[in-house]
């Protein structure tokens, strides 16, 4: 059996007999040298990161392009670093699932430490201080949900955690940006060492929010006097301390039962998933799209590793938020969302399955193509007509990428304004198009108000994915039943008009009224989702 751990990869030819791909370094070599001078530390031990960061670190080696790996970190759920990293001697196995029914199995031994960020673990935080310390150290990376760096709780209000790590300064820290804000101290307090760190969630201006949570905490401690009065200047000053902003893009499910499957007829042992107590899904193995792009504002104080060199683009911060509103808002994310939504009215459980469907398969083309393209901002560095084409014709119709719409329905109340309040903005203020024009938007939009009924086309109920928004949203639109004809203006327009949500109200627009519209066509009667969608894509 293949044994996914230092041992277990001695035998190399029983790994490359199965078509494993294995680390071409010298991986005790690499360990040695990045504990001794560490250049680049990741927080959070996700999929995306083990995909994604780790393996573009780990081609580089590959190539002899650098000589050093990336330690991880954990502070969300340290169960990933007891139950997966520590066992598999922080080795992990990437799966990519191409479009043409081919597998890539690749060993990334790029990792070559892993701790949590628990100020109750001294052992493992004294490490994170004397890295933060080490003069070496470039970048600090992270990917740890839009949600890591949030400071304020559903009340609106300083989370009780965050006001106790106010209060009591650096030395016990037990909010995750409390713990972070403490490390760039000891980092200061070593020599005001510079240093980049760079959020690669993937959130709007994601280094900007990566920002306002520590500088909150270096001004916070400054006032009560916790901290030496220079370090609000030194985490304000990007040429010590820099927040680049980032757009990330890779899909990487959860670990999928066919893939591992596939793994187990190979001989690999180590496959079974765990669940941690916060409901963590991961296995030794992650399974990914082979599409990836990562675009990065070049703004390095302490230098950094060449990833350039591994396809990374390093550009200005205009070009990255360029980038980033041309996948958020127009090609690749609305596209996804308008899939979900009709997926699960229409009962899929597969998101490439829908690319099959004629109906779906339009609509999509119409929101990206048509519709989006028109308001998009070339940012240059890459063409947003040739990564629509990508999305459309490659990444969700592989067959071999176990996503749902299921899946990408969640949250949805959060991703309108995003997703098609900013399109929807950029038609109204643009000189040549009209906003009343937009046909797919409007009929997406209302698929979601339809989606919310939690009934699919052909009456069946269906668990509509976990919102914030969703009780309430669904107390706004109770009552409503399949097969009723009437004007359902009452209930929707508090929706409709709620600039929360849609980032304008779509009544001031003039889309208000076409969205009921559509929304009444398909609460007709059984079937009439089908029936609408044909209507409006002229298809047969």
């Amino acid at each position: 059996m293949l044994q996914l751990n230092n041992k277990g990869i001695l035998l190399k030819e029983e790994w490359e007999k199965e078509n494993y791909i294995l680390p071409k370094f010298d991986r005790q070599s690499v360990i040695k040298d990045t504990m001794e001078n560490p250049t680049w530390i990741h927080f959070g031990a996700g999929n995306i990161f083990r995909s994604f960061p780790a393996a573009l670190q780990q081609r580089l080696l590959d190539e002899g392009k650098a000589n050093k790996g990336i330690i991880v970190a954990e502070g969300y759920d340290y169960e990933i670093i007891e139950k997966i990293n520590k066992p598999h001697d922080d080795l992990s196995l990437m799966v990519i699932l191409k479009a043409n029914g081919t597998i890539e199995k690749t060993i990334v031994g790029s990792i070559v430490e892993s701790l949590t960020v628990d100020s109750d673990n001294t052992k493992d935080f004294e490490r994170l201080k004397e890295i933060f310390r080490s003069p070496s150290l470039q970048m600090v990376s992270f990917t740890i949900t839009e949600k890591g760096y949030s400071l304020i709780g559903k009340d609106g209000e300083y989370m009780p955690i965050v006001i106790e790590d106010f209060n009591n300064g650096p030395s016990r820290p037990k909010s995750y940006i409390g713990k972070l804000a403490a490390l760039c101290y000891e980092r200061y307090s070593s020599g005001k060492k510079p240093i980049a760190l760079v959020s690669m969630d993937n959130c709007s201006h994601n280094g900007t929010k990566l920002y306002s949570s520590v500088s909150t905490f270096a001004e916070k401690w400054t006032e009560n006097k916790s901290v030496d009065g220079g370090f609000l200047e030194y985490i304000n000053d990007e040429n010590s301390v820099s927040f680049p902003w980032s757009m990330i893009d890779k899909i990487t499910p959860r670990p999928d039962d066919g893939v591992k499957n596939m793994l187990v007829k190979s001989g690999f042992s180590d496959v079974e998933p765990i669940i941690t107590s916060k409901n963590t899904y991961v296995a030794s193995f992650t399974n990914a799209e082979e599409a990836e792009y990562l675009v990065i504002e070049d703004i390095f104080p302490n230098g950094r590793p060449a990833l350039e060199e591994a396809g990374v683009k390093f550009t200005d911060r205009l070009t990255v938020d360029r980038v980033e509103k041309m996948k958020v808002c127009t090609c690749l994310n609305p596209l996804h969302t308008a899939l979900a939504v009709f997926g699960c009215l229409l009962s899929y459980t597969e998101i490439y399955k829908e690319m099959e469907d004629p109906e779906l398969k339009a609509l999509v083309e119409e929101v990206g193509y048509i519709e989006g393209l028109p308001v998009v901002v070339d940012p240059k560095i890459i063409n947003p007509k040739e990564f629509i084409d990508e999305v459309l014709n490659k990444r969700i119709p592989n067959p071999f990428m176990p996503d749902t719409p299921q899946r990408i329905a969640t949250d949805t109340s959060q991703k309108m304004s995003i997703r098609f309040g900013e399109t929807i903005k950029a038609y109204r203020d643009h000189e040549r198009l009209k906003v009343k024009e937009l046909k797919f938007i409007p009929l997406v939009i209302a698929g979601w108000c339809r989606y919310l009924l939690g009934v699919d086309d052909e009456g069946n109920k269906f668990e509509i994915s976990s919102d914030p928004m969703l009780e309430a949203l669904k107390e706004q639109l109770k009552g409503i039943e399949v097969g009723e004809k009437r004007s359902f203006h009452e209930q929707l327009s508090p929706i409709l008009s709620d600039e929360k949500i849609f980032g304008v109200d779509l009544y001031t627009v003039s889309l208000g009224n076409k969205v009921e519209q559509y929304f009444e066509e398909m609460v007709d009667a059984k079937g009439a989702v089908r029936a609408t969608l044909k209507k409006q894509l002229h298809c047969s």
